[in-house]
């Protein structure tokens, strides 16, 4: 039996496209979707070819949540009669294992679009959270759905959503596990921009891309890692490690690039060094 591939690499440097591509199971999300995006980001992070990477669905849309029937034999603690403290003990690195899938995204050093279309429920929307920006088409549905379904969302959506939306509709979301549409998640700023249809979403995915892409990659990265350490951190805390940050990365090629296009009236060409 040949293994099971959930993701879809295309690279188009400066930009890569990373699809979800389960379509016929509208991208609902087994063991793979969870195991590969470790080496997927980790590869496209060391990869100097690609400056911002696109994550989309295939099909009809971007995830309709986590297969639950699919991940039953690999969590197999869930339906243990005997919830003994050394069950629950085996099933915790596992539940660490699922969170490491999504956090691969927000530790990658490039800029991730995430480009919603559809259904973006439960898992998916784990997913959407932890990219750096969120566009979406107008069919887009979004739901914080594991309330409704019996369990605590536990791979990052809870501690990440608070700082898109803010605490008062993070909650909202939680606690109803109602589904909201792409003007109402715009609304509330999970999403920058909703768009008519898919394949204009798609368009203007690359035209985002294509406009950070063109920027130094060094102040872009480096401007991620900063946004990143600030999560829970104090202004101060802040400060300290941004002149951190800045004093090792200038001067640099990148800004001397800059300087010469300048003074030359021309587009700068930067080459992340």
């Amino acid at each position: 039996m040949s293994k099971e591939v959930f993701y879809l690499v295309e690279k188009k440097p400066p930009v890569a496209w990373v699809f979800l591509n389960r379509p016929e199971k509208k991208n609902a999300m087994g063991p793979a979707a969870w195991t590969e995006p470790v080496d997927i980001f980790a590869a496209l992070d060391n990869d100097p070819a690609i400056r911002v990477v696109i994550l989309a669905g295939k099909g009809s849309c971007f995830s309709a949540g986590i297969d639950l029937m699919g991940m039953v034999p690999q969590l197999t603690e869930l339906m243990d009669k005997n919830q003994t403290g050394g069950t629950k003990w085996k099933l915790l690195p596992k539940i660490k294992h699922l969170q490491d899938g999504i956090s691969a995204i927000e530790k990658c050093r490039k800029p991730v679009i995430a480009a919603i279309h559809g259904h973006c429920v439960g898992a998916g929307l784990d997913m959407a959270t932890a990219c750096d920006i969120r566009i979406c088409s107008e069919d887009a549905q979004f739901s914080l759905k594991e309330a409704a379904v019996g369990f605590v969302a536990d791979v990052g959506v809870l501690q990440r959503i608070p700082l898109i939306v803010g605490q008062g509709h993070a909650r909202e979301l939680a606690y109803t596990a109602r589904t909201i549409t792409a003007s109402r998640a715009k609304e509330i700023h999970l999403v920058n921009a909703v768009y008519p249809d898919p394949a204009t979403l798609m368009v203007q995915a690359q035209q985002l891309a294509d406009e950070i892409a063109d920027n130094s990659p060094l102040a872009v990265q480096a401007s991620k890692d900063v946004l990143n350490y600030g999560v829970g951190k104090s202004t101060d805390d802040g400060l300290k490690y941004v002149a951190s940050v800045s004093a090792n990365i200038i001067p640099s090629s990148d800004l001397m690039e800059a300087i010469n296009a300048f003074s030359e009236k021309r587009k700068p060409h930067f080459t992340g060094n």
